[in-house]
């Protein structure tokens, strides 16, 4: 009986950890998910003390894939000049086009823009601070 019991248990959850992984993302959380992913290595970049004083002027990278300014957000970071040298804007400008190629082309439909401030992509905005 506790084998039994051990079995159903083993069997469960393997089943709970198959549908879990079973579904595939969609456009909308690939999207959101790469832009964050970008935004979080922009930071990283910019805060590094390794790499190249190129890199402070760079356009600013805060992603919103609601806001309507982000297709020329991207356009202009992935143009930028600068910086062609240091491997980790290349990595960044490449991840970049890809996020602008997803937004304009595989997912077009999936997407609601929300607001069209560009200043907005300029000063993100911080996250409300959480009372406890």
């Amino acid at each position: 009986l506790p084998t039994m019991k051990m079995l159903l248990l083993l069997v469960a959850l393997l089943s709970a950890a198959l549908l879990a992984s079973a579904a595939p993302p969609t456009c909308y959380s690939r999207m959101l998910s790469l832009s964050k992913e970008i935004t979080e290595s922009f930071k990283e970049l910019q805060t590094s003390k390794t790499v190249d004083s190129c890199v402070e002027t760079l356009p600013r990278l805060y992603l919103d894939i609601h806001n309507y300014c982000v297709l020329a957000k991207l356009r202009d970071f992935v143009a930028y000049p600068g910086c062609d040298r240091v491997l980790e804007v290349n990595e960044l400008k490449e991840k970049a086009r890809s996020l602008y190629t997803i937004l304009i082309s595989y997912c077009r439909r999936d997407l609601v823009f929300l607001t069209d401030d560009c200043n907005a992509l300029e000063i993100p905005v911080s996250p409300p601070v959480e009372h406890s």
